[in-house]
């Protein structure tokens, strides 16, 4: 079954009190006070499926053996919904482990008033501090706390040795705190976390200190013991292919009040593996062969092992971000819902993210062709600190080393540990398989099938290779098309951007979602933003003042995937491209030759951009499926 989920943060009063010791006022969690708002109706909303809970040896308040999932699927009371915490007798942090306790206790009372709800969930308090925290002291704890027609477990291990899978599993952090000679204080320091677990033991929710309220869990609660409407599934015959292998949620149309959401549940955005190495042996017609270095021959070990570390969110800082989440595979393996890419954190990269389809034809790399092979070219996003941040070339290949699934996987295809050069050999190996044409215009050009293309393409071409004079920079031979001279060129974009007027209105439009804009002061604005750095271009990489504002020649193979285009993702649409091209960019003292005004009519502006759209390979699913299909490094 197919869940979708919008994640919404609340911002829940705190309430004060006062500490016994010193009677200062003390920010207590949102769960002891009332809830200040409605909470959501059951059943009006969806909680989406977080994955299996996770089993582990435990022992009963009585001291007898059983098993977590035992627990949640007692074969006398079964199909109830649980909630997990893990607490330890004698935490005094108010907001820790006492507040996961109140909040059961509250449920609890509520639970002796609604005898069917009470029917249907089952509370489990698992200690974390089995030295302590014996059978008989779990008993002695939640004496007190039972109630009539209550189902509450208080449970224990019977070592460390038997706890920390299981919080390991659950992402559950307690660690102990001595004292200045050494010795335990039998006190933990530690992330409260409350789990709710449906009836098929699915984890659907995770509460910390400031989401932890009985209002809330109750809401879910029932939400979770309502029938759910079966959905139908998709499958190859029901599925919009051109949706599947496209953003996951188009947005178009979001700011209307009648927006639907068309998400399609990452179940069935599941993928299969290609033979990555054909594109490699046999390129795909209206290219040529693909160009391999001496130095870093293709194999498939070797695509397979730079493809795992492509998408292998394990490469950043903080373990959560890939190169693939810069250059999404379904968004054409740029990012179509960003002007500019976005790196760790949200950190802000001045230029947009290029297309990686055909890359292995490029002679240089980067808007600014700084690099010349993809074996160097990896680098510089694994390093840069608005990017995956990651702080020295060292720490990259440490990290790898002691990642256990990539255990041998260097030395069988290098016959040696990973290294600076073997990790970009590795990257750059798959880089080089992701080749894609045989499009229409392949068949109709290079195949000569007359019905490839319709005339409007073919009158689109003719402006193509005449009037518009396009290809003299996005380059057609008779052999092959490349559609870039792999040079750099001045359009006037980069000028503009970088000498517009700089002096803010007092006020400025600010985008919070797709479509939807608000007005925003300017000094507010200034007050949590850095100012925007200036972009110029080739001359950033030569100093030489002619290349002020020069950027690569993108190829044009696939652009109609590839949206937003330029190299700050300046311009939506390739119409939009087209009818800046045709007024003859942007004046300025650097502006190249070739940009002219083109004269083109309305209609010579459509055929040119339906000829555009004749550029997409006939492989791009096959690539996406594949892509999908690749493990994405999920942390321990």
């Amino acid at each position: 079954m197919a869940f979708f989920l919008m994640l919404t943060a609340f911002a829940l009063p705190q309430v004060k009190a006062e500490t016994k010791q010193s009677g200062q006022p003390q920010m207590l969690a949102p769960g002891y006070g009332d809830l200040r708002f409605t909470a959501p109706i059951p059943g009006t909303y969806k909680l989406p499926m977080l994955g299996q809970a996770s089993d582990g040896n435990v022992l009963d308040s009585e001291g007898r053996a059983t098993t977590l999932h035992r627990l949640m699927s007692d074969v006398n009371h079964p199909g109830k919904v649980v909630l997990l915490s893990f607490i330890y007798a004698t935490c005094s942090d108010v907001n820790g482990c006492p507040l996961a306790t109140a909040v059961f206790h509250k449920i609890k009372n509520r639970l002796e008033k609604e005898p069917e709800l009470a029917s249907h969930l089952r509370l489990i308090t698992l200690s974390f501090n089995p030295g302590h925290d014996t059978p008989e002291q779990m008993k002695a704890y939640g004496a007190t706390l039972q109630g009539k027609g209550v189902e509450w477990h208080f449970l224990t291990t019977r070592s460390e040795q038997e706890l920390q899978p299981i919080l390991k599993a659950y992402k559950q952090i307690a660690e102990k705190i001595y004292d200045a000679k050494g010795k335990f204080t039998n006190t933990f320091s530690h992330n409260l976390r409350v789990y709710l677990i449906d009836q098929d033991k699915q984890l659907r929710n995770i509460y910390n200190t400031e989401l932890l309220h009985p209002d809330m869990l109750i809401s879910d609660i029932k939400t979770l013991l309502q029938p759910e409407a079966k959905l139908t599934q998709p499958t190859t015959s029901n599925l919009d292919k051109s949706a599947l292998y496209s953003a996951g949620d188009n947005k178009l149309s979001y700011e209307n009040k009648g927006y639907q959401t068309n998400s399609i549940a990452l179940t069935h955005r599941m993928g299969k593996p290609a033979d990555l190495l054909l594109t490699i042996k046999q390129a795909p017609l209206g290219l040529p062969p693909v160009p391999v270095p001496g130095n870093n021959p293709i194999t498939a070990e070797k695509i397979n092992l730079g493809r795992k570390l492509f998408y292998d969110r394990r490469l950043s800082i903080n373990n959560t971000f890939s190169c693939a989440m810069c250059h999404i595979p379904e968004q054409g393996f740029t990012s179509n819902e960003m002007a500019t890419a976005v790196g760790v954190e949200g950190r802000t990269v001045r230029r947009n993210s290029p297309t990686l389809y055909n890359v292995a034809y490029m002679q240089t790399l980067f808007h600014d062709s700084r690099e010349t092979t993809l074996e160097q070219q990896v680098w510089s996003p694994l390093l840069a600190h608005n990017e995956m941040t990651n702080p020295s070339i060292g720490y990259v290949i440490d990290k790898i080393k002691n990642i256990q699934d990539y255990n041998g996987l260097f030395e069988k295809v290098f016959n040696e540990p990973p290294g600076m050069e073997t990790i970009g050999m590795a990257i750059a190996s798959y880089q080089r398989t992701l080749n894609s044409a045989n499009s229409p215009f392949d068949r109709w050009y290079f195949g000569k099938d007359e019905n490839a293309l319709s005339a409007k393409a073919q009158r689109g071409f003719q402006l193509f290779t005449g009037k518009a004079q396009c290809s003299q920079c996005h380059t057609i031979s008779k052999e092959y098309a490349l559609f870039t001279d792999n040079n750099l060129h001045n359009t006037g974009i980069g000028y503009a951007d970088a000498m517009s007027d700089k002096t803010p209105n007092p006020s400025q439009r600010v985008q919070v979602s797709p479509g939807v804009y608000v007005d925003v002061a300017s000094n507010v604005i200034a007050s949590v933003a850095e100012p925007k750095a200036n972009d110029l271009g080739r001359y950033e990489v030569t100093q030489n003042p002619q290349d002020r504002w020069r950027y690569k020649t993108p190829s044009l193979r696939n652009v109609q995937l590839t949206a937003p285009y330029m190299h700050n993702g300046s311009i939506a649409s390739l119409r939009e491209v087209v009818e800046f091209y045709n007024r003859g960019g942007i004046a300025n003292e650097n502006l190249d030759p070739l940009i002219k005004p083109l004269h083109l009519t309305r209609t010579e502006i459509d055929d040119l951009t339906a000829f555009l759209d004749t550029l997409t390979g006939d492989n791009v699913e096959e690539l996406v499926s594949d892509a999908f299909a690749a493990p994405v490094g999920d942390r321990d």
